[in-house]
């Protein structure tokens, strides 16, 4: 029996891979720098257009509240929380990406 359970260990150790350690590698391929100015333009046009969105937002909430219009007014009030929310979200993005990613190394 112990011989078997033996046989048995060394076949599993010999199929299961062993531990890979790969990490993110800035060299890899040509363009990296490139691809990290075209996000952070990217971040940047999604920040004004945040702007532009509660802008409009707060100026169809106005229109809705004074012109005794509900929807109106509820639909510029969702505006301004996802204009908000979108704002938010597009600057934290590399924070929140990387708070992910070293999560995902603590997973054994």
């Amino acid at each position: 029996m112990l011989a078997v359970l033996d046989t048995l260990t060394t076949l599993t150790a010999a199929v299961l891979p062993a531990n890979i350690d790969i990490s993110p590698n800035d060299s890899g391929l040509p363009g990296i720098a490139a691809l990290r100015t075209v996000v952070g333009a990217v971040m940047t046009i999604g920040l004004i257009l945040s702007v532009l969105a509660l802008i409009v937002s707060a100026v169809v909430w106005g229109f809705g509240s004074n012109s005794s219009n509900p929807h109106l007014a509820s639909r510029g009030k969702v505006g301004v929380l996802i204009s908000c929310g979108a704002a938010i979200i597009t600057g934290a993005s590399v924070t929140l990406i990387n708070f992910f990613w070293n999560v995902g190394q603590t997973v054994s």
